[in-house]
């Protein structure tokens, strides 16, 4: 686990909460984003799970299934990726990023359904309902660059070049890179 994610307020089974996870009373909504969380994110470039300053630089996303295999096939191809669709998901620290593939139920694995659904379904939430399948493949993508815009009721980001990709199948798969990625932090030696 990410140190600075070490720190943040946890559940009632210990589990640590995301900086964009809103609360109702003392419980946290993991499937559901906080608009004052994910604006204060956008706007001080903070990571959307630990909730300290990401510099400048690549961000990652922890993606699902058809923004993973569109990435993967224009990969393939040789070509760029651009998705100029904007989404509600904030940009987070690569460490912290992997580790949210492998700890959220349904990042981390091809069968997990979706706990609840969204809570005013709208065009950017409609495919957020309860018992959807994740799908064959996700990913940690890193992006050289992120776009904001905060509304009156929405944050939305828009990710652009994409400088790593990491497909899974079962997120486990990057247990060896978090391992690196938190060593290279912590300016340890690989290995």
């Amino acid at each position: 686990m990410p140190p600075t994610v070490q720190t943040r307020p946890r559940d009632v089974r210990g589990y640590p909460v995301p900086a964009i996870t809103p609360w109702e009373g003392d419980e946290p909504q993991f499937a559901l984003t906080d608009y004052g969380r994910s604006a204060d994110c956008a706007l001080k470039r903070l990571c959307s799970v630990c909730n300290t300053v990401m510099p400048q630089g690549p961000v990652w996303r922890v993606l699902g299934a058809a923004e993973s295999a569109a990435i993967g096939e224009a990969l393939a191809a040789g070509r760029p990726y651009r998705n100029l669709a904007p989404t509600l998901e904030g940009p987070g620290h690569r460490a912290c990023m992997l580790y949210a593939s492998m700890v959220c139920p349904y990042l981390a694995r091809p069968n997990a359904r979706r706990g609840m659904s969204a809570a005013e379904p709208d065009d950017m939430t409609a495919h957020v309902v309860r018992g959807t399948v994740r799908g064959a493949m996700g990913a940690v993508v890193g992006f050289g660059e992120y776009e904001y815009a905060v509304t009156g009721t929405q944050v939305l980001f828009r990710f652009l070049d994409v400088v790593e990709f990491l497909p899974h199948d079962t997120a486990d798969a990057h247990l060896d890179e978090l391992r690196a990625e938190l060593d290279r932090r912590a300016g340890r030696p690989a290995g």
